[in-house]
């Protein structure tokens, strides 16, 4: 966060500049906490508030999904100020749905993503599930593997 409000890092933001992961680090903690204390507050009696994702999260898919995946460690892609994909890492963007979010692999062109992407998008689905959210692996246009993700039924 540099003088702005906390915003998750989606894969299609610039790279962490250097000398700031640690910063960043507890930034992505912080705001973790938070989201799991808004969880905590608003979860039904008896109801446990790891297990589904708060209104807040169900109206903003794209941040919740992207905070989450930040704070388990996974790392986003990045583009430069021109587009052009930097890193390797996921993505996530609004799905066709209202209330679903897209998970991508991507990376800089000829950089492996596509082959790293079934087994990097894998490891995401069970740290999403813990966390409420429904994940399926789809195979898109060239082939290309995604997560929808979407709220789990109360």
């Amino acid at each position: 966060m540099t003088g702005g409000a906390f915003e998750a890092a989606t894969g299609d933001g610039p790279p962490l500049p250097a000398g700031e992961a640690e910063q960043r680090s507890r930034e992505v903690r912080a705001a973790f906490e938070g989201l799991l204390q808004i969880r905590r507050l608003t979860a039904r009696p008896g109801g446990d508030p790891t297990e589904v994702p708060a209104e807040w999260e169900r109206r903003q898919p794209v941040r919740a999904v992207a905070l989450a995946l930040e704070a388990a460690k996974i790392a986003p892609s990045a583009v430069d100020a021109s587009g052009v994909r930097l890193a390797t890492g996921y993505r996530v963007t609004a799905g066709e749905r209202p209330g679903t979010a897209v998970v991508e692999w991507l990376g800089p062109p000829g950089g492996g993503a596509a082959q790293e992407e079934e087994v990097a998008l894998g490891a995401c689905v069970p740290l999403l599930v813990r966390l409420g959210w429904e994940a399926l692996l789809y195979r898109g246009p060239r082939r290309r593997r995604f997560l929808e993700v979407e709220p789990m039924r109360r």
